[in-house]
């Protein structure tokens, strides 16, 4: 009888195990399907595709300084072919321990404000609203890893910055005219998410070029970038050429220093133009080949004399995303 006990004990805890182990294994695809739904189901807007990107710099754009001013070169841009204009940052600059006696556009006072200096939100929704009528799309310039001194988070959240062990501010690097955030903080990353949601409803702007992306969490920008296409398609540029993640979700694309310096340096004879399939080789390991929107450009069958890959060498370029 107790053998019988043992046999039906031993049964019924080996069927507990499978089940269990069944509805484990059930958890994990049920995550995995659902991350891989999630990224099929991000698409670049048509208007990102083979798009020629135009920065503005609205201070020293004109002599005025101002919105209206940079206004008045919209038919001249878009007859030179510019699809989508991106702004450097927009809102009014920090006072506080701000560098030289103009300070740094990437010092924000406040995130969800127009610079007076460069006009209103009023002149702001003009400008973009001309330009979406031309044809054109407009991206704002994000500070979003810190801010200035005197922000009014800085005065009215002070727990969304990072500390140093006095309880002060902390500036990352020699950034003496910025302080950082904390992403650990949820309420924070609300709130910075809310602010890239107010300039897409209010101003109707198309996307962001993130500044210093790599130097916030990933699953911040992922978590911003499907609240904002709940507003719209938009466009994300990522000011970021190491982190392969950036591009998996949340940027459609990002930088190439190391092949614009290559190419600077072929050019000026200091390389051989051979040292393209290194940097290839490179890009291959981090989607940091020239990107548009997110489509890794396909292999050419046109060979530029002395670019020939080195005999027996095994680099291939890695095949087009999906648009």
């Amino acid at each position: 009888m107790k053998q019988k006990v043992k046999v039906l004990f031993s049964l019924a805890l080996s069927a507990i195990l499978v089940i269990a182990g069944l509805a484990s294994c059930n958890q994990t695809t049920t995550k995995k399907e659902k991350k891989e739904t999630t990224q099929l189901k991000m698409k670049h807007a048509d208007w990102t595709k083979n798009a020629n990107i135009y920065e503005v710099n609205i201070r020293q754009y004109t002599p005025e300084g101002t919105i209206n001013a940079f206004r008045k070169h919209l038919p001249r841009l878009k007859d030179m072919g510019v699809d989508i204009l991106w702004l450097m940052p927009v809102q009014p600059i920090g006072v506080k321990n701000r560098k030289g006696s103009l300070g740094s556009y990437y010092s924000v006072r406040d995130y969800k404000a127009v610079n007076p200096e460069f006009g209103t939100m009023d002149d702001l929704k003009a400008l973009v609203n001309e330009a979406h009528q031309m044809g054109m799309h407009v991206i704002l310039d994000w500070v979003a890893n810190h801010s200035s001194w005197d922000n009014v988070w800085a005065t009215g959240h002070p727990e969304y910055y990072v500390k140093n062990k006095d309880g002060s501010f902390h500036s990352p690097y020699d950034w003496t005219d910025v302080i950082e955030f904390d992403y650990d903080n949820p309420a924070m990353r609300d709130s910075m998410i809310r602010a890239l949601e107010f300039w897409v409803k209010e101003a109707d702007v198309d996307g962001y070029r993130c500044d210093v992306a790599g130097m916030v969490p990933t699953d911040f920008w992922d978590d911003a970038r499907t609240r904002l296409e709940k507003i719209k398609p938009v466009f994300m540029l990522a000011e970021d050429e190491d982190n392969v993640d950036l591009v998996e979700y949340a940027f459609d694309m990002n930088y190439t220093w190391k092949m614009m310096h290559l190419m600077n340096d072929i050019a000026k004879g200091k390389k051989k133009a051979s040292a393209i399939w290194d940097n290839l080789a490179w890009s291959k390991s981090t989607l940091s080949l020239p990107i548009l929107t997110g489509c890794i450009l396909p292999p050419t069958t046109t060979r530029i004399p002395g670019t020939e890959p080195p005999k027996n060498a095994s680099v291939t370029a890695p095949k087009p995303l999906p648009c």
